[in-house]
């Protein structure tokens, strides 16, 4: 059998009114790709967080090589080896690409103790040669994409030598293309001897990448084992205690009028010749590869980043939205991509966040109505199931998975009429993935117009009417819903294929 790197026996992590973890059990051996599943508030992130030495367990065993040990924090984690990627990135944005990988633990001339600049640029440089990146190792991180900063993450955690390298969703913001390379990457890590806790909603991820896995539910350890011994099905009972419905519950809805339509968007180095029109009724997806320019389109169009040309319409006459107020006004909802630095506002509460975008409404001659800010918050938050000790308590205390939820039901609280939806399900466990989707569906049936970006080919299949294909600041491809395959998608997407045709993208299918 291989060695047991690293055991945790009856750990508990108790919080005032919450018990994050009970009594859990968690076994990780030499050079192995484990799999942590759970839905959101299950306890992955209070485990990684013992694990990183940023907290002290309540009560339990912390074992490594089977030695006790006790972290009295992030560095002497690191210091055993042990290095997290964690879901959103947490990096310096005016610092450079080699100042963030080296930031904690620089490397400094024998003589004098000064740090030695060259020296890193050379590691650094040869790092991002391994993990393929086409990146200037001087570059700003705040010039880099969302997929690069997760990229650069990685490269920090090689640059520690790590033995355990923790994975928290490491593939929220990559490509499939990309997903690829890092699973190359992870493939080379296990071969070098190093062990892979990895993360993920995504079951055809964990199916693909790791050979073991843990269950925890509620903060208690439900069941480990071989992935070649199990099924999706069987891991979703664990997780959820209960079988899910995984079909896209979408159903045909007929169309309504116009209720947003663009005409020649066009901002420069983000996006060129941008056309479409979304109906009532509808679920117009956009997809691309990462860095085709949907976020932008997305950001342009909610004024959040104006763009320099055309023209957006919504309910048939022109309107130019210079900031997100406007376009709320216009009863226009965004979920953005970015939910930390766009969807949340983390130092505030979960009620304040809910309530955030109607601020003006509950209020009258600047005084709140406060039984009506908890009345919605309560609704929607119980919507979306997110799991908190309160409705005070601070959206950056929570889940990955549950932050997301709270931007969810911010922005379909205020009722809007048109919705715009940049990767809802980044983050989110299965069974709330499916809530989602019944909600997107029972929105579309009411005559909700929506947009869907999304980087998941079947999420897209499963829920779109029309599928806008963007490749490299364009559209290349559009597609109706009984004529879309994920073949023929992923051609256009990575440039594969010339656009299709002549473009018909107010609706009908391609020539």
């Amino acid at each position: 059998m291989a060695q047991v790197l690293l055991e945790l026996k009856g750990v508990s992590q108790y919080f005032p009114g919450i018990k994050a973890l009970d009594q859990v059990d968690f076994q990780l051996q030499q050079g192995q790709i484990h799999a942590l599943i759970g839905e959101n508030g299950a306890g992955k992130s209070t485990l990684v967080k013992i694990l990183t030495g940023i907290y002290r367990p309540t009560a339990g065993e912390f074992l490594l090589e089977g030695k006790p040990v006790h972290f009295q924090g992030p560095t002497d984690s690191q210091r055993a080896g042990i290095a997290a990627i964690h879901q959103e990135a947490v990096m310096f944005p005016d610092l450079s690409v080699t100042e963030n990988i080296w930031m904690a633990h620089q490397v400094r001339t024998r003589v004098g103790g000064l740090l030695a600049h060259r020296t890193m640029k050379n590691r650094t440089q040869a790092l991002l040669d391994q993990l393929g990146m086409k990146l200037d190792q001087g570059t700003l991180v705040r010039d880099l994409s969302v997929a690069e900063r997760h990229l650069v993450e990685i490269a920090k955690a090689l640059s520690m030598d790590a033995r355990v390298v923790i994975m928290d969703e490491p593939t929220s913001a990559l490509s499939l293309r990309e997903v690829e390379e890092l699973f190359e990457i992870i493939h080379q890590l296990k071969a070098a001897g190093k062990t892979i806790i990895f993360i993920s909603h995504k079951f055809d991820e964990i199916f693909g990448i790791a050979d073991a896995y843990t269950v925890l539910r509620d903060g208690k350890f439900i069941g480990s084992g071989n992935l070649a011994d199990t099924n999706a099905g069987d891991l979703v009972k664990m997780m959820v205690g209960r079988s899910v419905n995984q079909r896209y519950p979408k159903a045909a809805v007929e169309k309504g009028a116009i209720a947003l339509e663009a005409r020649s968007l066009g901002k420069a180095g983000c996006f060129k010749d941008i056309s479409f029109q979304l109906h009532k009724g509808e679920v117009l997806a956009f997809f691309g590869l990462v860095g085709s320019g949907r976020s932008d389109v997305m950001n342009a169009i909610v004024g959040i980043a104006p763009s320099d040309e055309g023209e957006i319409t919504v309910g048939g006459k022109p309107v130019e939205f210079r900031s997100i107020r406007s376009a709320i006004r216009h009863r226009i909802g965004y979920v953005p991509e970015d939910r930390q630095n766009q969807g949340a506002v983390i130092k505030m509460s979960i009620r304040e966040n809910i309530t955030l975008p109607q601020i003006e409404t509950l209020g009258r001659l600047g005084i709140i109505d406060r039984k009506g800010e908890h009345a919605l918050t309560a609704d929607f938050g119980q919507r979306f199931e997110v799991k908190a000790a309160s409705w005070e308590q601070k959206v950056m205390n929570l889940s990955g998975g549950n932050q997301q939820k709270v931007v969810l039901a911010k922005w379909l609280a205020t009722d809007p009429e048109i919705l715009i939806l940049d990767e809802p399900t980044k983050g989110i466990d299965i069974a709330t993935k499916w809530a989602v989707y019944q909600y997107i569906a029972r929105m579309a049936e009411q005559g909700m117009a929506i947009i869907l970006v999304s980087s998941e080919l079947p999420e897209v299949l499963g829920l779109a009417d029309r599928i806008l294909v963007m490749h490299e600041g364009r559209i290349a491809g559009s597609f109706a819903r009984d004529e879309a395959d994920s073949e023929t998608i992923m051609h256009v997407a990575v440039g594969q294929v010339a656009a299709i045709g002549s473009l018909n993208t107010t609706g009908g299918k391609h020539p």
